[in-house]
């Protein structure tokens, strides 16, 4: 499989210190994630990044259909309402994904997917919410 560079990527701090608590092994597509991020405070965060807990658009590059998503923790996903787990691979693929950069990711089958981040329509740090 090739892998496709996208962009660069951001995470905060707090972000990250939650996602590392979380009860599970994480998956290696967020571990790449991570590991390729740029580590900002949250107050520092670009306001067109995707956080934990954004609500975004993206367009998928195959069909061209645009949907709107929430990054979430596990224990708040719920896919049909359209909030992904940082935990999926459409989840680890958007984290700290800039608005207009392509992401990628595998479905279960091993087929890739790609979408580009169309606008974030919400950002906790961008409305001064720090601790969410």
């Amino acid at each position: 499989m090739t892998k496709l560079r996208t962009s660069e990527r951001w995470i905060n701090e707090l972000d990250l210190a939650r996602i590392s608590k979380l009860n599970t092994s994480l998956p290696p597509e967020l571990l790449e994630a991570i590991d390729d991020a740029e580590v900002t405070t949250p107050q520092e965060m670009p306001s067109d990044v995707i956080t934990m807990n954004s609500l975004f658009t993206i367009v998928e590059t195959e069909s061209g259909h645009s949907k709107k998503l929430m990054l979430c923790y596990p224990s708040d996903a719920e896919p049909a309402k359209g909030c992904v787990s940082v935990l999926s691979p459409v989840g680890a693929s958007l984290l700290g994904r800039k608005a207009g950069t392509l992401a990628q990711w595998a479905s279960p089958n091993g087929e890739q997917h790609f979408a580009m981040v169309k606008e974030i329509l919400f950002q906790p740090e961008a409305s001064g919410d720090y601790i969410t």
